[in-house]
């Protein structure tokens, strides 16, 4: 069974996070629990900053941060930066931190997915071969504005492969529930998931959807020990709405690598 490989110092798992920052990432509607609101940009960051936090935690043993897990960050507008410079270990991120990132205009995500690629191209080769399949975890809140469809790069992705399994990706559409899905969300802790592009109104949702891998069991099983215990067999790594706490649950998915 495919995805069963767990993170550790041996075989750490690789994670590329892919963020969109352009201007509308400053819109002021994403509710938070005390019913006020953040923009988007900032409460992305702060669910970043928490699952980095969580990934430390469980790469810790006394005082010494184990390298368990690998990570690029990577903002896009017209242009990707690389904001770590390079693939970084955890240990490393614990000390360098996630700055602040600037929204500008324009979203090129075709760009961001070849740079994904690229990185993958190179690090693949590196891995164990017992490490645990790379996962890509895509941000953005609409429409591209310049570049070529993600798709086609995205297909390739998925379809690159390490013993344990193909490359995984996973998309989060920030923006209001009501233009995105065609049913309320309800609490993230119940949340069962997206099963059919049919639940999502956005034409653009709907495209990032298909470029979202199925959820492994194991992902599963460790997303329902962090207490979501609603998701259902068949969801696509794929999360949509303007909710800190369904922001929080996305981007905990993808630090749900097995680590036992």
């Amino acid at each position: 069974m495919p995805y069963i490989a767990t993170a550790n110092r041996k075989t750490p798992a690789l994670l590329i996070y892919l963020l969109d920052c352009s201007g509308s990432m400053n819109e002021p509607d994403i509710k938070l629990a005390d019913g006020s609101s953040a923009t988007r940009m900032s409460v992305a960051l702060k669910a970043i900053e928490d699952i980095i936090i969580r990934m430390i935690q469980l790469s810790t043993r006394g005082t010494a941060i184990s390298p368990r897990y690998r990570i690029g960050v990577f903002a896009y507008t017209s242009q990707v930066i690389d904001i770590l410079g390079g693939i970084k270990s955890i240990d490393e991120v614990a000390q360098l931190g996630i700055p602040d990132l600037e929204a500008q205009n324009l979203t090129n995500t075709e760009a961001a997915f070849l740079k994904a690629e690229q990185v993958l191209q190179a690090e693949i080769p590196r891995l164990d071969p017992g490490s645990p399949a790379p996962l890509i975890c895509h941000m953005t809140d609409g429409e591209i504005t310049m570049g070529g469809d993600p798709s086609p790069v995205a297909e390739r992705i998925m379809q690159m492969a390490v013993p344990d399994g193909r490359v995984l990706i996973e998309n989060i559409f920030v923006g209001p529930s009501a233009h995105l899905l065609r049913h309320p969300t309800i609490e993230a802790k119940d949340w069962s998931g997206l099963t059919s592009s049919d639940e999502l109104v956005d034409e653009y949702a709907r495209r990032l959807f298909n470029m979202s891998s199925p959820l492994p069991d194991g992902y599963r099983t460790v997303m329902h020990e962090m207490g979501y215990r609603g998701l259902q067999a068949g969801a696509r790594m794929m999360f949509a709405g303007n909710d800190q706490a369904l922001l929080k649950m996305a981007f905990a998915m993808s630090s749900a690598t097995p680590t036992r």
